[in-house]
């Protein structure tokens, strides 16, 4: 395939190649007459989403690396993962500057539509390793489940994942911990941690905005317990074998 650009094009600017006439055209609010603060609570979504689609893209090569085998590249991909959502958890802040008088008055236009539809996050779940029977049920409650999220589910979770490539380089989990020198595989398992802790705080960021901006009793937008279901979900996890080997040599809770 060439690297040669495309001469049968028009020439390509800033705006074309971001699209932008078309992108800045997809925030549109509902509320009549329209409310202030219904724009940055579109926006702050639909970025949430972009970002989301990005950490599915970096997770299919994360997926296709430890397949191979590659635990420097997976090491690569995961400081970009974790960096990815560390975005995700921050740009939740600009909702907390959203007064919960202000959402009351444009948050019936929403209709049914709620955060716990989103196939995007959904996936991202599946592929990070939930399996349990309250994740299939919550699945399951919208319908079919989405054929993104049945792709994530077909395949192995990170920890598997993980778990067979130690056993490919004949290395014990326990082991990664052990010696003065830190292996590669060592800051590969502790990368995979971070990205849990980093999902926690997103997890734990979006249950006190909802409480902030909702109330702790009240329910999510289009019918959902809100702050009450999602606080259940503080405590998943992804990697309950590295938690348990870590916490026998640190002392960290099993």
């Amino acid at each position: 395939m060439s690297d040669a650009p495309r001469t049968d094009d028009a020439e390509v600017t800033y705006g074309s190649y971001l699209a932008l006439d078309e992108l800045l055209t997809l925030q549109r609010p509902r509320s009549v007459p329209e409310h202030s603060d219904e724009l940055l609570f579109i926006v702050v979504h639909q970025a949430s989403e972009l970002w989301f689609k990005e950490i599915l893209h970096e997770l299919d090569a994360l997926i296709d690396v430890l397949t191979r085998g590659e635990a420097e590249f997976a090491l690569f991909r995961m400081g970009r993962i974790n960096a990815l959502m560390r975005i995700v958890s921050a740009q939740l802040s600009a909702l907390e500057t959203l007064p919960p008088q202000h959402f009351a008055q444009f948050r019936g236009y929403l209709g049914s539509s709620s955060g716990s539809q989103s196939v995007q996050f959904r996936a991202i779940e599946a592929a990070s390793g939930l399996r349990d029977p309250h994740f299939m049920q919550v699945l399951r409650e919208h319908g079919e489940i989405p054929p993104l999220v049945q792709r994530a589910l077909a395949r192995p979770t990170l920890q598997e994942l993980f778990l067979t490539l130690l056993r490919t380089r004949g290395v014990g989990l326990e082991a990664l911990y052990v010696g003065e020198r830190p292996t590669t595989l060592f800051f590969l398992a502790e990368a995979l941690l971070e990205y849990e802790q980093q999902f926690g705080l997103w997890r734990f960021h979006h249950v006190q905005l909802v409480e902030r901006v909702l109330g702790p009793l009240t329910g999510g937008t289009g019918g959902t317990l809100g702050a009450k279901y999602l606080s259940r979900t503080i405590d998943q996890r992804f990697f309950p074998e590295l938690w348990v080997v870590r916490g026998k040599f640190f002392g960290a809770p099993k």
